[in-house]
């Protein structure tokens, strides 16, 4: 971990305050080809865990995750706060905006995405609450490539659509979801004074686009990226939340020191 972002990890912990959202995939758990067996690292959930426990300290993960897969995947408990479908689902109350004509539309995306996968291996499609992921990880690169030029082909032929194009995927929304707007109405719901937020992946660059002077903005992974730090991998982010909770225990409990 470079000097500049130890420093910046003790400014921010030393808020009143103290919002810690963080991506799942890539972030909290290694990258895995079948997302159902992601599993986040042992040293990372413990972490936030005791920030959780803190005065002043609230954890949010924010990911592109239903919500459901979320807090199932994760296996960290109330009170921390979930939000899945990058921002648009905070709790069991359906989506907002999310009606019958979305709900068709989303039938008919998704439709199309399993008649692509149905023509490769390695291609899936993972189904959302108001989107439909098309995944070619575990695809041929010459697979991988026709299935998203057939994706990116059916995608140009229909309108209100909210398309991210991640790392192997292509999330393809029916309704409009951005991390920035969310990490805005947790800040906001919380007071934070500071914000540290990391993620890995070009869905996450909304968020750290939103960063305000004293937040701080941890990339994991390569990547061209907004944010202000970086570190190699989730193990490498394991001990950034480690620092952060040593530093914020004695922000908030100088006995710790």
């Amino acid at each position: 971990m470079s000097p500049d972002l130890s420093a910046a990890l003790a400014a921010a912990a030393a808020v009143p305050r103290l919002l810690v959202a963080v991506d799942f995939d890539g972030v909290l758990a290694p990258i895995v080809d079948d997302p159902s067996t992601s599993a986040p690292l042992p040293a990372s959930v413990a972490g936030l865990r005791e920030l959780t426990g803190l005065p002043g300290t609230t954890v949010a993960l924010l990911s592109g995750r239903a919500l459901a897969d979320l807090v199932r995947l994760s296996g960290l408990p109330e009170p921390v706060r979930f939000v899945g479908s990058h921002g648009a689902q905070w709790g069991s109350e359906p989506v907002p905006g999310f009606d019958a004509e979305r709900a068709e539309r989303l039938a008919e995306l998704t439709r199309g995405f399993e008649d692509i996968a149905g023509r490769y291996d390695g291609v899936h499609v993972e189904r959302k609450p108001i989107s439909a992921v098309l995944h070619v990880r575990t695809a041929s690169p010459a697979a991988a490539a026709a299935a998203t030029s057939e994706a990116e082909y059916l995608l140009a032929h229909w309108d209100d659509l909210h398309v991210t194009r991640g790392k192997a995927v292509v999330d393809v929304s029916v309704l409009a979801a951005d991390k920035g707007v969310a990490l805005d109405a947790l800040r906001a719901s919380v007071q934070a004074d500071a914000v540290v937020f990391a993620g890995d992946d070009v869905t996450d660059e909304n968020a750290f686009a939103r960063l305000r002077p004293g937040d701080v903005g941890v990339k994991v992974g390569p990547g061209d990226t907004a944010a202000a730090y970086r570190v190699d991998s989730p193990a490498a982010f394991a001990d950034v939340l480690a620092a952060l909770l040593r530093l914020r225990r004695l922000s908030v409990d100088p006995r710790h020191g």
